[in-house]
């Protein structure tokens, strides 16, 4: 059964579910939240992990957010404060967080910073690190204890349950017929260090057994469609012919198969909690993982994580989480993003590297993957000015979103980025970090960064090229949104072959640059051109609002659209044939 029809089917089998509380569809090929009935774009941002552990900050904080135009800030709750002495709540800054929200309009996803955050287990309250005979740490192989709590023990799952059940209640209690909090992050970047799984006693006790026969089940059945490094490592051991095998048999004795080990029982962990959510006040819940990035092993970065090669253990042990969600603060943003936008696992990007590029990688998610959220991390720090680019970019694409959201899972949309890794002098094309080429509608649309245009002293003077991005966005055969900053379109058919030539600045072709040969002839097909070329605003319904016609010099006299690296605009252009 398709992960998010069984989400869905388990949010319907709630009982009292209010009006106001988040629930998920799908749309086409498209996860979505549905927030007040209406679907809803997670435009947000994550504060840092300090800065909502008192009412003055998260007074200071939200305001400014506010400011910055985000619609959700996604915030922890610690467990450290929450549960400091045990079986004692104090909910004054749980209460804190929602009062500023609805202020300051805007939503919450709220994080459970619980037994384990970026691994270790730094938010447990001081009674509970420091009985560590009744709530045991993780082992090395070598025996050395980790400032990290065992996932194998029933104590330490108990204890941090019962405050996350505590929490639950009070949230349901406070915001039930408000719907200020969307969503909930159990626990923060899961994962074993040192080492890839636990030897603690309880741990090796599990690791000898058998593999759960409905992991076995799980994987056969899924076999065609496993993450290729599991379904290679399963072949190349015969692990569907075992009978009853132990974890070392079934998924091998090095590193990486000691991490499939961890991943099912930290899953497990998870799938528990997230139980208690569905039992008690039954909304959205994901997990986030560090990256394996820079060629590290597992144990290096945090092993066993709710990473993209370990999805199918994940899936298997904890179908309750709507998805696994990576934190991006390494190079390589699409190659991340693919490996997470698939059909199994929609695309919610809770942390990324805060920079001036976020507001096109927002562009480009939403299109490209047709993502749930895009949210910066420590986004309070970010500039309070509204000419801060994401900030810009934030009012554009909350105006956008009626539009977005229909289109989602439709193939209507696609992403542009161009992080503008070119050399001075190197050809851009097949570039991808400065152009695309797409192919629809029988129309090859050649999408570049504005700098391959020579127009710009920055192009050419060996100024690092700022990222740019947008989103294309198909209204019809013929018309277009082009939203976004530092990008230029040409549309032109298939048939169409292009005579190549170098154009100075005003558009006239350069000196010695037009030989022609008898190659050159036309072709005969017909051609397209631009109609008409408009910047506009999108209104509260979705409809479009013209604000100016860009002809002549703003359109190259028809040759492109284009919006300049320095601006935010939305572009809506109408194209036609002609022979």
């Amino acid at each position: 059964m398709n992960r998010t029809i069984l989400f869905l089917s388990l949010l319907s089998l709630c009982l009292g579910l209010s009006a106001q509380q988040t629930t998920v569809r799908q749309h086409g090929s498209a996860t979505q939240l549905v927030v007040d009935g209406a679907p809803y774009l997670i435009i947000g941002g994550e504060t840092s992990n300090s800065a909502a552990s008192s009412p003055d900050d998260i007074a200071r904080c939200f305001a400014h957010l506010h400011r910055m135009g985000l619609n959700t800030v996604l915030v922890p709750n610690y467990w450290d404060l929450f549960e400091p002495v045990e079986g004692q709540y104090d909910f004054s800054l749980v209460d804190a967080v929602i009062n500023e929200a609805r202020k300051n309009d805007l939503r919450v996803v709220y994080l459970w910073f619980g037994a384990w955050k970026n691994s270790m287990s730094c938010y447990a309250p001081e009674w509970f690190k420091t009985d560590y005979k009744r709530f045991p740490r993780a082992h090395t192989k070598a025996g050395k204890p980790l400032e990290i709590a065992s996932a194998f023990s029933e104590n330490v799952f108990q204890a941090d349950n019962r405050a996350f059940e505590a929490w639950l209640r009070h949230l349901k209690e406070v915001d039930g017929d408000r719907g200020t909090v969307l969503m909930v992050q159990i626990e923060n970047e899961i994962g074993m260090l040192e080492d890839a799984r636990d030897y603690s006693p309880e741990a090796i006790k599990h690791y000898q057994a058998a593999v759960p026969k409905e992991l076995m089940a799980f994987l056969k059945k899924n076999r065609p469609t496993l993450h290729p490094l599991l379904k290679a490592r399963l072949d190349s051991l015969g692990t569907e012919k075992l009978k009853n095998p132990t974890w070392g048999e079934a998924f091998g004795t090095d590193v990486y198969g000691d991490e499939y080990f961890t991943a099912y029982y930290y899953a497990r962990y998870v799938e528990r909690m997230a139980q208690s959510v569905q039992s008690i006040y039954p909304l959205p819940v994901y997990v986030n993982a560090a990256m394996n990035s820079r060629g590290r092993k597992p144990g290096q970065y945090p092993a066993a994580g709710p990473l993209a090669h370990l999805k199918d253990i994940w899936h298997a042990a904890a179908p309750s989480l709507l998805c696994l969600a990576p934190d991006l603060y390494d190079s390589g943003f699409t190659s991340w993003t693919r490996q997470y936008a698939l059909p199994d696992n929609p695309l919610f990007i809770p942390e990324i590297r805060r920079s001036e590029a976020n507001g096109v990688q927002a562009c480009y998610v939403f299109a490209e993957h047709d993502a749930i959220c895009f949210s910066p991390f420590a986004i309070e720090e970010g500039p309070d000015s509204p000419d801060y680019k994401p900030t810009q970019a934030y009012a554009m694409l909350r105006s956008l979103m009626p539009i977005l959201t229909e289109r989602q899972g439709h193939g209507q949309m696609h992403g542009l980025y161009f992080d503008g890794m070119l050399q001075k002098g190197q050809d851009p094309t097949g570039n991808e970090s400065v152009e695309r080429i797409l192919h629809e509608d029988g129309m090859k649309i050649t999408c570049r960064h504005f700098f391959t245009l020579p127009w710009d002293s920055r192009a050419t003077d060996g100024s690092q090229w700022p990222v740019a991005g947008a989103m294309l966005i198909r209204l019809n055969k013929y018309e277009y949104l082009l939203a976004g900053n530092g990008v230029v379109v040409q549309f032109e058919n298939e048939g169409e072959r292009q005579i190549q030539k170098k154009l100075g600045e005003d558009g006239f072709v350069e000196a010695g640059t037009n030989q022609r040969t008898t190659e050159d002839q036309w072709s005969g097909s017909k051609r397209i051109g631009i109609a008409y070329c408009d910047q506009v605003e999108v209104t509260n319904d979705g409809s479009l609002k013209y604000l100016r016609r860009l002809n002549g010099d703003q359109d190259h006299q028809g040759r492109h659209i284009r919006i300049g690296v320095d601006d935010w605009q939305i572009l809506h252009v109408k194209l036609y044939e002609y022979k």
